[in-house]
């Protein structure tokens, strides 16, 4: 569907299902330089088994009009504004990634529009290496190898996709190929920049689950697990052998650990 916020034409994913704002909302934020498509298994479930489902295109990422946010406190405000657009009262925020740092934040700034955490491959501090950033800036694709190359644990890039001839490393390619100039590199210093995580963590005061991957490059699981630690009775759970793609990587694992 698509809504306008803050006068720009967004698009959202409602999991093959119109929007019901009277059922439990998810709503489900995507990482850097990624879109909606992330979420595309996950998505239809949720849409699927009683709630409401909301998988939005950060302003100028995949179907969505509007500019880069360039700070991971505006695009918490701006998930605050997706909620009020449409019609829904608080949800459960899930997150992989820059994501995660988003849910992380809407809770902290506005608790009332929060149920509970889901936050998929995150960390207490999400550092850029300067080369990916300076690639990024120069809209090189070697940004794009170097996040894919990363992003995707061992396994992932021997096959195994649950998905028939779907090719986990390519697809990964491809979303971010037909990112807008300068998009990546916005939301990789918002994520390098941040430093408020902790601080929000201490301000949790909903169900929280952390879903890390074992083999993860991109946000290693000790600084998941050192995140956890600042959220109380937060629940950790580390999928072996996973990178950080675990959207796709281990959609049937990630989804169960979503549920409990």
């Amino acid at each position: 569907m698509q809504l306008s916020i803050d006068g720009a034409a967004v698009f959202v994913a409602t999991g093959g299902r119109e929007f019901d704002a009277t059922l439990p909302t998810v709503v489900l934020l995507h990482g850097a330089g990624f879109d909606h498509t992330t979420w595309a298994l996950h998505s239809r479930w949720f849409a699927h088994h009683g709630f409401g489902l909301l998988a939005p295109d950060l302003p100028a990422h995949g179907r969505s009009d509007g500019k880069p946010l360039p700070t991971i406190a505006e695009m918490a405000d701006w998930t605050a504004s997706l909620l009020e657009a449409a019609g829904a009262t608080k949800a459960k925020l899930i997150g992989h990634s820059m994501g995660s740092l988003v849910a992380l934040e809407t809770s902290a700034r506005h608790p009332t529009k929060v149920s509970s955490l889901g936050l998929i491959a995150t960390a207490a501090t999400m550092i850029v290496g300067p080369d990916l950033l300076k690639a990024a800036e120069a809209n090189d694709h070697a940004a794009i190898d170097m996040v894919s190359i990363w992003g995707l644990g061992f396994q992932a890039e021997l096959g195994g996709s649950l998905a028939p001839g779907l090719w986990m490393h390519a697809g990964a390619q491809r979303v971010l190929e037909r990112c807008r100039p300068g998009v990546l590199h916005r939301d990789l210093t918002a994520c390098n920049a941040y430093d408020g995580a902790l601080a929000a963590a201490a301000k949790v005061a909903v169900p929280t689950t952390i879903i890390l991957g074992e083999r993860d490059m991109m946000t290693p699981a000790k600084a998941g697990k050192a995140l956890a630690a600042a959220i109380a009775n937060a629940r950790t759970i580390v999928l072996p052998n996973a990178g950080h793609m675990m959207m796709v990587e281990r959609p049937d694992e990630l989804l169960a650990a979503l549920q409990n």
